[in-house]
C-alpha cells in the first residue's frame, strides 16, 4: 500500500511557471524596509548616585563576607 504524494499537483499551484520558475513580483522582499526608528529610545539611568549606592551596597557583602570567613576560620584555629 502506497501514501499518496503530499505535495499539491504541479499544474493548480500559482506562479509557478512551466519548469518549476517563478515569475518576477511572485515571491516576497528578501529584507524588511524599517528605516525609520522604531518604538522610543531607551537610555541609561541618569547619575552617578544611583550606581555608587549599588556598589557600596556589594562592597558590604563581600566585606561581610570576608569577615564571616576570617572569624570562622580564626575559631577553628584557636
Amino acid at each position: 500500500m502506497s501514501a499518496p504524494n503530499p505535495d499539491p499537483e504541479q499544474d493548480k499551484v500559482a506562479g509557478l511557471e512551466p519548469g518549476g520558475g517563478v515569475p518576477p513580483g511572485e515571491t516576497p522582499p528578501g529584507e524588511a524596509s524599517t528605516a525609520a526608528p522604531q518604538g522610543h529610545d531607551e537610555e541609561a539611568p541618569s547619575g552617578r548616585g544611583a550606581s555608587f549606592v549599588w556598589l557600596a551596597a556589594i562592597g558590604v557583602f563581600v566585606l561581610l563576607g570576608i569577615l564571616l570567613f576570617v572569624g570562622y576560620i580564626g575559631g577553628l584555629f584557636s
